[in-house]
Formats: C-alpha cells, sequence, structure tokens
C-alpha cells in the first residue's frame, strides 16, 4: 500500500512528525503519512500546525543563522542531456546564454565580488555531463582561485570519477553539488539521456570522499507529493546534508514552458515536509525563489520572502542563477537581518553540514 493511500487526518501522527524531527530522528510511516496529508491540504488548522513545526525544527538545529552561497555559470549552453526543465539543453531550442568555459581569472573576480555581498560558497557551475580536458584543466585553476579568495570552492559538472575528483581536492576543493533533480519514480519522465544510478553514484563518491555535499533537487515538474518524500528518503539514504530546494521556472523552448509555477503555500508545504524528513540537513532555497516568492527590497512586496525567510528554510542562493537573474543580494540580507537572521559568512561556513 502507498504512503498516500494510508493518509489521514494529520492530528497525533504530525505532533510526532514534529518531535521526531526535534530530536533530529526519521519519521515512521504514521507521521510521514501525517506530514503528507497537511503539506498536500495546502491550508487550514494542520498545515498551519506543519509550517510552525518546521520552523521550530529549523531554529532548533540552526538557530538564527541563515547560510549563504552563490554561484558562476562558467559554462553554459549546448548540453548533450535533454533534462525536460532546462534552458541549456541542446536539445531545447531556448534564447538562454551559450558561452565555452570562463577564464578562470573572470571567475576569480566574481568569487571577490560574492565574498563582499555575504556568500560564504561558491559554486563552479557548468552544463553537460562532463568537462572535456581542457576545460578541466580550467576548472582546477578556477577552484584555486577560489579558495585563494578565502571562499569554500564547490563545483557542479556533471560526473566526475575518482581520478579527477582527487586533483580537485589537491586544488582546494570544498564540495561537490549534484542534483537529482527528483525521484527515481518520475526521473524517465524528467531525463533520458543518462541512468538515475549514474546521478546516484556521482553522489556517493563525494560523499565517500568526505567532501561536503549539495544534492536536492526541482519541485513542480509534475511529480506527486508521494514522490517529493521519495526524493527526501534517497538523499536521507545517501547521507546528504546539504539540499538545493528549487523550484520550476517554466522556460519558453523547453518541455516544460507550460507548467505552472508553484503557489507559495505549495512550496511552503514542500519545504516542510523536507524539513522534517530532512531534519538536520541545511535546506538552500535556490532556482525559482523569486518566481515564487517574489522579490524583497524597496518597492516590493516583501510578504512573500519573509514567509520563505520565516519557513523550514535554513540557507539561500544569492545573486543571479544559471541562465535568470536573481535579486539584490542587499536587499535580501537586509529583511533576513531585520527578521532576526544572521547571514553566515566564512571559508568554513556550513562545512561539515
Amino acid at each position: 500500500m502507498s504512503v498516500l493511500a494510508e493518509r489521514a487526518d494529520p492530528g497525533p501522527g504530525l505532533d510526532r512528525a514534529i518531535a521526531l524531527a526535534l530530536e533530529n530522528r526519521p519519521l515512521d510511516r504514521a507521521a510521514l503519512c501525517a506530514v503528507l496529508a497537511a503539506a498536500e491540504a495546502g491550508t487550514g488548522p494542520g498545515f498551519e500546525a506543519l509550517l510552525a513545526g518546521a520552523q521550530a525544527v529549523r531554529r532548533r538545529h540552526f538557530g538564527a543563522d541563515l547560510h549563504l552561497c552563490a554561484i558562476v555559470n562558467a559554462k553554459s549552453g549546448n548540453c548533450s542531456e535533454d533534462c525536460a526543465f532546462c534552458a541549456q539543453s541542446g536539445h531545447h531550442a531556448t534564447t538562454s546564454p551559450r558561452h565555452d568555459f570562463l577564464d578562470p581569472g573572470a571567475i576569480g573576480h566574481a568569487t571577490k565580488a560574492m565574498k563582499a555581498r555575504g556568500a560564504s560558497r561558491f559554486g563552479i557551475v557548468a552544463s553537460g555531463l562532463a568537462l572535456g580536458d581542457a576545460d578541466f584543466e580550467k576548472l582546477l585553476e578556477a577552484v584555486s582561485r577560489v579558495r585563494a579568495a578565502g571562499l569554500a570552492a564547490d563545483v557542479s559538472v556533471g560526473l566526475l570519477g575518482p581520478e579527477r575528483l582527487a586533483r580537485l581536492i589537491d586544488a582546494g576543493l570544498s564540495g561537490v553539488h549534484h542534483n537529482l533533480e527528483t525521484s527515481r519514480s518520475f526521473f524517465p519522465q524528467i531525463c533520458t539521456t543518462h541512468a538515475y544510478d549514474e546521478d546516484v553514484q556521482a553522489v556517493r563518491l563525494a560523499v565517500g570522499a568526505g567532501l561536503f555535499v549539495c544534492c536536492g533537487g526541482i519541485f513542480g515538474l509534475g511529480e506527486s507529493w508521494e514522490q517529493r518524500a521519495e526524493l527526501a528518503t534517497t538523499l536521507l539514504e545517501l547521507g546528504v546534508q546539504n539540499v538545493p530546494v528549487n523550484f520550476l521556472v517554466p522556460i519558453p523552448g523547453t518541455r516544460l514552458e507550460h507548467r505552472p509555477v508553484l503557489s507559495q503555500p505549495e512550496a511552503l508545504g514542500i519545504l516542510a515536509l523536507l524539513r522534517l524528513m530532512l531534519p538536520g540537513a541545511n535546506l538552500r532555497v535556490c532556482g525559482g525563489r523569486g518566481a515564487v516568492f517574489g522579490t524583497a527590497g524597496p518597492g516590493h512586496d516583501d510578504a512573500g520572502q519573509r514567509a520563505l525567510l520565516e519557513s523550514g528554510a535554513s540557507g539561500m542562493m544569492i545573486g543571479d542563477y544559471l541562465t535568470l537573474k536573481g535579486s539584490l543580494p542587499e536587499a535580501d540580507l537586509a529583511l533576513a537581518r531585520k527578521l532576526g537572521l544572521k547571514p553566515v559568512a566564512g571559508p568554513n561556513a556550513a562545512e561539515g553540514r
């Protein structure tokens, strides 16, 4: 019987789920069913109790800290993979940027700019399933420059084998980003050009190397609530402690261009589900943050961003995303401090999380 078929009124089951998460313990089946029921409802006393519980769990394990990160799109477009949501896929006709791997000096300059704005980690992101040899040599130099600038150097460059991973670690690599994107059961509807197990193995290898590993997914692709829980279960089994949470921004020219943007209640419900299933993991809200929650700063209604910062999330990406503009980091940080949160900066911020 599926988890969905067992759902009932949240009631005591939700209270138990929150209690377990406060103690950093995994949810049992009844507790998970209650969380799913409350999250899918999107309104009412059970939903409000879920959101309050997620915030309490976040405060228990992360206090008022807000972990910040930033990325640079080091190589963009012409990707061989057919991910249904991606503007960079060579299988789609989009207007997203296309450029070869950036000069490492330019990456070093971007690193210093984001450090000045409060980032503690800097991710070098490149399109494609794996880098060619020449681009990999540039990546090694870029990692060294990020580390020399005083930020933790992370990479998101597709599949990395043991040899390349070792060379990156010698260059100063701190972390690896490799999203699973969605659950195993839904993945064939999103990508057909490589196997889910290849992604799982890449994450397992990085975790085994003792690196800071960021691994999460994109929500709003058409997956069910049960599949959202399935992804969280996989992340828990892999021992992932940093989970980027992205919300789909439908891009014209992609296969998912007509998907609707998630509502704020559904996005908050997803964050609450992840917070209770992964109580000790750092949930970093990244792509789609502005599309779902609006923009902070003068002239904007901050209600959505306030709700996000007071949710189960414990971190966020600042600055621009891969192919889309982000909000002004200064406005995000000002609102966070106004709400009593403390942006975490420094090269070792969130290490081991």
